[in-house]
């Protein structure tokens, strides 16, 4: 995971600062593979070089900051973000968050950044949020690519030694199966697993020796065609999904019940952030795992180079560029319900005292795979109801606002194996820059004082139900 941003205190567009550290796995061009074509299967890694040429190719296409800054940025003037101290893990501290009780914050990790709270929600609010889910009704988390996404890939010509070079990440010559495997992490589409790569490899005669190792005459060999016909041919199960559940949006602004506005203000007070920025965030996202039920491991952030811009600040950004990501300074997740069986949410690398992705894969165990490999996480945190655990998925940039993605915030749901799981996820959203997220907020301040919670961006309110009142 990587990223971006200005320098505080800018008051224009200044050139944008990578997040990451020079390493193949964060590079530009490989980001930009993952941001079009990402979670796919391996057919779909064919676009991947024409990112590779928009971002190290022609820079004409490149919309620099000169280009892309419109009209003048205001100065930012936002305080710094506020962060709470790990001390170290199992260190406790009370904190009072409602008047008539004390919560007491145990801290479970030092990287990530995490947090543990009971109690800090009642069984009668937990039941509620349920209700107003269930209310408001549940889509499925994900769909596979259409079959016309998947022509169109079909039909791009690239060079299989660039496509070669490019999933070679140790440049050995020779593609492991973890460098595949590395291709669909995060995804949207099928998870592979080392089983369904030498599966494929078989199906198409491209191993012929059967090691599960790919040479660049082996895979010069190959009609990558065959790769598309194959996959065309397994549909996915939802079991074989990146992520298996279903979810809804609970608004909690103004005019929200008011359990919903309690609990926004109940997280204001944890996070201590400015309630700009706290109640100009996404609404609550209730999500349901049912039996068989999982999210493979990822980051709830992505990296922000110059072709992206975040989710939440696009409409004033005044800017043109190709990409969007998520830019969620917190996540703050609530268990809703009691699990029978399994369900826990794991952080495989926390507190390691290193990363390397390429790593998260090692003799056929995918720390990513969270229906086969949730005991071999480094943390697992058992779903309790009432129960939130909150983690920051940045690193500080010494100057009080957001820095680097933090790697080691990696987390997902395991495998429930009995019973239904209800967590629901407050994200906190923060733009990496900081004079992006000034305009922002004014912008959103403007718009209240002219036109009311109607003109508020569409992402940012749910008002099929913000006058909802339900019963306990």
């Amino acid at each position: 995971a990587c990223g971006a941003t200005t320098r505080p205190g800018d008051d224009q567009d200044a050139p944008v600062r990578p997040l990451c550290k020079p390493r193949g796995i964060c590079s530009r061009a490989y980001f930009l593979v993952l941001m079009v074509f990402v979670h796919l299967y391996l057919g779909n890694v064919l676009a991947l070089l024409l990112f590779v040429h928009y971002s190290n190719g022609d820079e004409s296409t490149d919309p620099g900051p000169q280009r892309r800054a419109q009209s003048p940025r205001p100065k930012s003037t936002l305080g710094p973000l506020t962060r709470l101290e790990g001390i170290k893990v199992g260190y406790e501290r009370k904190v009072q968050l409602v008047t008539d009780r004390d919560h007491f914050i145990r801290t479970l990790s030092l990287k990530p950044l995490l947090f543990e709270i009971p109690g800090f929600l009642s069984d009668e609010e937990c039941r509620l949020i349920i209700h107003l889910a269930q209310m408001k009704g549940l889509q499925r988390s994900q769909i596979l690519p259409t079959e016309e996404y998947e022509e169109a890939m079909s039909s791009m010509q690239v060079s299989q030694l660039d496509l070669f070079r490019l999933l070679d990440q140790n440049h050995d010559g020779r593609l492991q199966l973890r460098e595949v495997l590395a291709q669909t992490r995060l995804g949207n589409g099928r998870w592979m697993t080392p089983e369904n790569i030498q599966e494929m490899y078989s199906a198409i005669k491209a191993d012929p020796d059967g090691d599960g190792v790919l040479s660049l005459q082996e895979f010069s060999n190959m009609d990558l065609r065959d790769f598309h016909k194959y996959m065309r041919s397994h549909k996915a199960e939802s079991s074989e999904l990146v992520r298996n559940s279903h979810h809804t949006w609970l608004y909690q602004g103004e005019g929200a019940h008011h359990v919903m506005r309690a609990i926004r203000q109940r997280v204001l007070r944890l996070t201590r952030l400015s309630p700009e920025i706290v109640e100009l965030s996404e609404p609550l996202q209730v999500v349901r795992y049912g039996e068989g039920g999982h999210y493979h491991a990822h980051v709830d952030s992505g990296p922000v180079y110059p072709e992206t811009i975040c989710s939440h600040t696009k409409l004033v950004a005044n800017e043109s560029v190709p990409f969007e990501t998520s830019c969620r300074y917190m996540t703050v997740l609530f268990y809703l319900n009691n699990v029978t069986g399994g369900g826990e949410t794991v952080f495989p690398v926390a507190d390691n005292r290193t990363y390397d992705e390429m790593s998260l894969i090692q003799d056929d165990v995918d720390l990513r795979d969270t229906r086969r490999h949730c005991d071999k996480g480094n943390l697992r945190v058992k779903p309790r109801q009432g129960t939130a655990v909150f983690w920051y998925n940045y690193l500080p940039d010494g100057q009080g606002w957001v820095g680097d993605v933090d790697d080691y915030s990696l987390h997902g749901g395991c495998l429930v194996t009995r019973g239904t799981k209800w967590i629901a996820n407050n994200w906190i959203n923060v733009d990496p820059s900081r004079a992006r997220q000034a305009l922002f907020q004014q912008e959103m301040a403007r718009l209240a004082r002219e036109g009311g919670a109607n003109s508020q961006p569409e992402w940012a309110l749910d008002r099929a139900y913000s006058d909802a009142r339900v019963e306990l």
